[in-house]
């Protein structure tokens, strides 16, 4: 038995994996036909009780099928490779054989695993879609093509998430700068500073704001009224 089915069995017997609840909602992904999907869950009921090979008779029993009818659907799972037939020896060095499921329930896995990856890349589109109703709203017209290709590089070739660039964009807004190149010298600059979140840079520019009103009221004496602080002017930014 291999890594992942090591791995896989572990999941099956520490109830981390549901695998009638993965099955019913996999089955029809697999292309397998109702009576294939009844065998299975006999198949997998016998062998939880710790019978390995039940026979076609025990199986008839329980469905509405023939026992050549059985057979014929057992070849056929074998074939296809959802079910494995094994040899093993008893501590009676008597062999005997033995239903191994695994093979289907590693395809079931990857079934639901890549069920996720479809969700993940379904809400990642619905983030960048309003990010760019985002910035259209801001700029008050339509993104050119340049202008969503910028924004797609910032996330696929940068690394910034959606969130990141949206604050990037509120700084912007704030600082009356509304342009990509300004708001890229934004996004620059928080990688060097290797900020990553909305809530990292949120800080970085309150504690930057904070120390400059700080610095203007040092500056200006009693007499004069204190200015309100400027805001960073990310494009002047040295290296």
């Amino acid at each position: 038995m291999g890594i992942e089915e090591n791995r896989l069995q572990s999941w099956i017997s520490n109830g981390q994996v549901a695998i009638s609840q993965l099955f019913f909602k996999h089955y029809k992904t697999l292309h397998l036909s109702e009576e294939e999907a009844m065998l299975i869950m006999q198949l997998h009921a016998f062998v939880e009780k710790g019978i390995d090979f039940p026979s076609h008779t025990d199986l008839a029993q329980r469905m509405a099928l023939q026992e050549q009818q059985i057979m014929l659907c057992l070849q056929g799972l074998v074939r296809k490779g959802f079910v494995a037939i094994e040899q093993g020896t008893s501590q009676d060095h008597i062999l005997y054989e033995k239903i191994n499921l695994m093979p289907l329930w590693s395809r079931l896995v990857d079934c639901e695993l890549s069920d996720k990856i479809q969700d993940i890349e379904k809400q990642d589109q619905l983030e960048e879609g309003k990010l760019f109703q985002m910035f259209e709203q801001e700029l008050g017209r339509l993104l050119s093509p340049i202008e969503i290709e910028t924004i797609s590089m910032w996330i696929d070739q940068d690394g910034h998430t959606p969130d990141l660039i949206q604050q990037a964009l509120k700084e912007a807004v704030l600082s009356d700068k509304i342009t990509l190149k300004y708001i890229d010298r934004i996004l620059f600059d928080w990688k060097k500073k290797n900020i990553k979140t909305t809530k990292a840079a949120i800080k970085h520019s309150k504690d930057f704001r904070s120390h400059t009103m700080k610095t203007v009221a040092v500056e200006h004496s009693a007499s004069n009224p204190v200015k309100k602080a400027p805001f960073y002017n990310w494009l002047e930014e040295r290296e």
